[in-house]
């Protein structure tokens, strides 16, 4: 089973979780990325790089902080979906739909689906919905 990466996970990365769990869990989904590669869908990069620049206008993060993180984030291997995001753009809102999700989220469910892969996000809404969708998420028991 393969691991779908998303956004919200990687930020855990460099905006620290309060909770000691999912502050492990941060750690974990990091080690297992690093042994074995993640997929993200295209969007990804963008969703990554915005929530870098929000940090840094909330004034928690330094240019050089971010820049170290986003040098992390270079050397991670992930791979990027080949699939067109036009080509599944009517599953994605069929799933937005059905689960009350962005389009930005429900194209994480929809690669996680397709590639009957695990998902590590700390996006509450969207781990929900992967859990309905019969989807694993990263933590998750069993």
């Amino acid at each position: 089973m393969g691991l779908v990466l998303d956004a919200s996970a990687t930020l855990a990365w460099l905006v620290n979780r309060v909770d000691a769990t999912e502050a492990r869990l941060a750690d974990e989904i990091l080690r297992s990325i690093q042994r074995a590669e993640a997929v993200v869908p295209a969007l990804w990069f963008p969703g990554v790089a915005n929530g870098v620049l929000v940090a840094e206008r909330r004034g928690g993060f330094a240019t050089a902080e971010t820049a170290s993180f986003m040098a992390l984030v270079g050397t991670l291997p992930v791979v990027v979906d080949g699939i067109e995001l036009s080509a599944i753009q009517g599953t994605v809102m069929i799933l937005a739909r059905k689960h009350g999700l962005t389009a930005y989220d429900a194209t994480y469910l929809e690669l996680a689906m397709r590639n009957s892969a695990e998902l590590a996000t700390f996006d509450r809404k969207l781990a929900e919905a992967a859990r309905a969708a019969g989807v694993r998420v990263f933590g998750d028991a069993g």
